[in-house]
């Protein structure tokens, strides 16, 4: 009995570093093989030049990406949305980020970025991301192509700091480059915004333009798509719903472009989804449902539309629906 107990026990020991490798190669290994064609588009980084400065924002198609800062991520397998960084995305064509912050980490100075509980990082062995560098690129790229703005959706992701917290450690970043933010409660103009960050605020109360929504989920009736939400000086239509399949998903998405907006109205749709398991992989459903954008014409889209791993095809695709 004894030896077979010491038997059971030793298999037990060589299963455990055996079971550890797998999940490695399934959190971290696997994600770095699932790529999209990065291939640059000709001028998708000026893109906005070709618009009357007199256009309110709502009225531009803007392409824009979900969990903007996940390139690379802790538990990539169900964090990672993204193939490229924030300023690969902004050269790329996209102009709606989906920024999402945790609590700055005891002593430092800056909030981090991060996916739920996983923190976002810098490259794939480095450290974590913070908001400073994010916004540094930022600046960068607006600085070489001031014709062009970007959305800047800012969440409070994760931590029990109070709201006002996050929004006081903004409004720093804020008053140090004042000359690359445009901080209104009103739909701004393009050309008002050029050559600056809008700041898009998803907490209840603060400086910048609402964008609040109730957390949608999925739903038992999968034919609910976008609402409708009052944000004080516009209404915005959103479709979120990142807990139905790809199916569902395509079906709610193409519903939400065609919501009753009215002039002034902006619409804003999400084409990423994790699925209906507690954890999800986005990748399978990217790969499936921007492949199904690719093939929507764009003369059908309208809004901001968010997605998981963009690509420069597929921002020029959706900012295309701007010249048709």
């Amino acid at each position: 009995m004894k030896k077979q107990s010491t038997r059971r026990i030793g298999r037990t020991l060589v299963m455990v570093p055996v079971v550890l490798l797998f999940i490695v190669l399934g959190m971290v290994v696997l994600p770095m093989t699932e790529s999209a064609d990065t291939s640059p588009v000709a001028g998708s980084a000026d893109w906005m030049a070709a618009l009357p400065d007199d256009t309110p924002l709502s009225d531009i198609v803007i392409p824009g990406t979900h969990d903007s800062a996940t390139q690379y991520v802790q538990l990539a397998y169900f964090s990672k949305c993204q193939v490229l960084s924030v300023g690969e995305q902004l050269v790329a064509g996209f102009r709606y980020l989906d920024i999402r912050l945790g609590d700055a980490d005891k002593g430092a100075d800056f909030p981090r970025l991060m996916h739920g509980f996983t923190n976002c990082k810098r490259s794939l062995l480095g450290g974590k991301l913070y908001l400073d560098e994010v916004l540094a690129d930022c600046c960068a790229f607006l600085a070489a192509h001031p014709t062009e703005t970007v959305l800047f959706a800012v969440k409070h992701e994760h931590g029990d700091s109070p709201d006002a917290d996050m929004a006081k450690a903004l409004d720093g970043f804020i008053g140090a480059r004042p000359e690359y933010w445009l901080v209104t409660d009103e739909m701004p103009t393009l050309g008002e915004a050029r050559g600056k960050l809008v700041l898009l605020r998803r907490w209840e109360e603060g400086d910048g333009l609402p964008l609040l929504w109730a957390d949608q989920k999925g739903a038992a009736d999968v034919t609910q798509n976008a609402v409708m939400e009052e944000q004080g000086s516009y209404r915005l239509w959103v479709q979120d719903r990142f807990e139905y399949g790809v199916n569902d998903k395509w079906d709610a998405f193409t519903a939400g472009l065609e919501v009753p907006a009215q002039a002034g109205d902006a619409v804003l749709s999400f084409l990423s989804t994790k699925g209906t398991s507690t954890y999800g992989h986005p990748y399978q459903f990217a790969e499936k449902l921007n492949l199904k954008l690719t093939e929507l014409d764009s003369a059908a889209l309208r809004g901001w539309i968010a997605v998981d791993f963009g690509t420069p095809a597929l921002a020029e695709h959706i900012y295309r629906a701007n010249f048709q």
